[in-house]
């Protein structure tokens, strides 16, 4: 049985889990459910961006307008993640959606889907060469780490401020 762990560079459990790969963390996530056995996965990105806007409130990072009271980004956060939990939460009681690390989903990336996608719960394309990613990192500007804003990476790819959220079922 493996012992995952947090494979960030000097960080202890408050933090979010960085450098991990898309398949990383849907590897993870089959560990995660066969030790607990509940069911756990990457959220799709149409769920990722309901939680992150507060239950599809119209915001533009998650939690309101003011980004210094909801994320870290570049010019507050020293170049480093933080503990969880530091900024305020979200209309949901969800933190971190904003800043902090990016949050891979299951989603593949098509940077023009959603102009012609269904506007209620999209599923994202049938396939793709990138997995998606939302909500931003420590070392984004204000207008990288937006509810809205998203980027695409290989399923392999990692990062300092690249990092997952689970989704799960009882």
């Amino acid at each position: 049985s493996k012992n995952w762990r947090n494979p960030g560079f000097s960080q202890d459990d408050s933090h979010p889990v960085a450098c991990v790969s898309w398949n990383d963390a849907v590897a993870f996530t089959g560990w995660l459910t066969n030790k607990t056995g509940k069911s756990y996965r990457l959220p799709t990105e149409a769920e990722w961006e309901y939680a992150a806007k507060s239950g599809g409130k119209s915001e533009k990072y998650s939690g309101g307008n003011d980004i210094d009271s909801v994320a870290w980004y570049t010019s507050n956060s020293g170049s480093k993640t933080h503990p969880v939990g530091q900024k305020a939460a979200n209309g949901l009681g969800i933190y971190d959606m904003s800043g902090n690390v990016w949050e891979w989903v299951q989603d593949w990336y098509d940077g023009s889907y959603y102009k012609n996608s269904p506007k209620d719960n999209p599923k994202g394309p049938n396939s793709g060469s990138y997995r998606v990613g939302r909500g931003g990192g420590w070392l984004y500007i204000a207008r990288g780490v937006r509810a809205s804003g998203r980027f695409g990476d290989t399923p392999v790819g990692r990062g300092y401020s690249l990092g997952l959220r689970l989704a799960g079922s009882r």
